[in-house]
Order: C-alpha cells, then sequence, then structure tokens
C-alpha cells in the first residue's frame, strides 16, 4: 500500500502520522547503519505501526524508501 492508504484505513491516523514522522527523522542520520539488513541487500525499519523496507546509496548519499507496510 501507498503510506496515504495506510493512513485512510488507520484506526488511528495520529498514530501513523507519527511513525511516517519517525522514520523520515531516523532514516536522515546512518540509514545504512540502522533497521535490519535483509538477504537481498534492503533493510527494514519498524517503527510501529509502520515497517518501511529502503534502500541506502552510500555514494550518492541517498536513501530509497522502497515500501511502508502497517503493522498494528
Amino acid at each position: 500500500y501507498h503510506l496515504t492508504t495506510i493512513w485512510l484505513r488507520a484506526p488511528n491516523r495520529q498514530h501513523v502520522t507519527d511513525a511516517s514522522d519517525q522514520i523520515d527523522v531516523i532514516l536522515r542520520n546512518d540509514p545504512d547503519r540502522l533497521g535490519d539488513l535483509r538477504p537481498d541487500g534492503y533493510r527494514t525499519l519498524a517503527v510501529p505501526p509502520l515497517v518501511a523496507t529502503f534502500e541506502v546509496s552510500v555514494d550518492d548519499r541517498r536513501v530509497t524508501v522502497l515500501s511502508i507496510r502497517y503493522r498494528p
């Protein structure tokens, strides 16, 4: 789902907004060291009720969020 869809369907929209904001802040600082590294090279970061899957391009200093899941 897109974050907008998750937000619209969430029983507590503020909780989703707060988690999304926290993910943004966390990924600004050392994203290549945060979250769990998966076998495919992507990383996951859980900030309940959201789980973000992302990739880090260290050379470009870029983080790309590939997906967001809602996990109550």
